[in-house]
């Protein structure tokens, strides 16, 4: 239990923490409009950021950033030029996101071991500067989602309703993306982007099972997601596991646990 009083394990608490607030409060939005696959796609183009970062010497997780917030100005443009097939711009997107990373880790071969660890996370190397970006992230996430909750409430559950009632529709739907873009691109270092995804949908889906309300399902991401983060971390410090991936697979394991008890309430009624 050594791991639990290191500086290192400390930091990597209160990463994991805040993003244990602010990913699965994003991913309750995405999964309620069926944009569960948009993490997927940001988190593809945050490393092609990251990557570019390593290549020219500036600070990875800035660039993958700024590559998040511009991928998702470009998935709601689509979105509009797609009106029918949504699901496209998201396609689109991870498919550049995915062939710009391969070129620039070709043009970088030295880095690509410093990448691995954007990839599958690296929560126990989150330095102040970091943290700091965390932060900054969490705040902002929570400010807007805390002023604007009932405008999202209605954008969630009925667009169309939302547009008729004078509400500027195109403006919410970019402030979800550039909100889950940041949301991404701070969370890669802690779960990685290829397990991002899971941190976004699987607290949201777990929600779906038990919530009653919109209310519920909010306050029900969080904690699912908290109880992860907590016990992920602490079974992957004590027994030398990855973290990210312990996590990742913590919440399934709340998933499964949740649906095996649903269908056993089902079935005893």
């Amino acid at each position: 239990m050594e791991i639990v009083t290191s500086e290192f394990f400390q930091r990597a608490l209160i990463g994991g923490l805040l993003i244990g607030v602010t990913a699965p409060l994003m991913g309750i939005f995405l999964v309620l409009r069926r944009l569960s696959m948009i993490g997927d796609t940001l988190s593809h183009v945050s490393i092609a950021g990251v990557a570019l970062g390593f290549l020219i010497g500036v600070y990875p997780v800035a660039v993958g950033l700024v590559f998040a917030v511009a991928a998702s100005f470009a998935i709601e443009k689509l979105r509009k030029a797609y009106k029918s097939y949504a699901e496209l711009s998201i396609a689109i997107i991870m498919s550049g996101g995915v062939a710009l990373a391969s070129i620039l880790f070709t043009m970088g071969k030295g880095f690509n071991v410093n990448v691995t660890g954007y990839l599958f996370g690296s929560i126990y190397t989150l330095s102040n500067i970091d943290l700091i970006t965390i932060a900054v992230v969490t705040v902002v996430v929570l400010v807007a989602i805390r002023l604007q909750v009932k405008e999202l409430f209605l954008l969630t559950f009925d667009e169309d309703a939302a547009a008729v009632s004078g509400l500027p529709v195109r403006f919410y739907n970019v402030m979800i993306s550039v909100l889950t873009a940041l949301v991404i691109s701070a969370s890669i270092k802690i779960v990685g982007a290829l397990l991002v995804s899971a941190l976004l949908t699987i607290p949201a889906a777990c929600s779906l099972i038990i919530a009653r309300s919109f209310r519920q399902s909010i306050i029900t991401v969080v904690i699912i997601g908290e109880i992860a983060v907590i016990c992920g971390l602490m079974i992957a410090g004590i027994w030398n596991l990855a973290p990210g991936g312990t996590i990742v697979l913590l919440l399934i394991v709340i998933l499964l646990g949740l649906l095996l008890f649903k269908r056993g309430i089902r079935t005893g009624s």
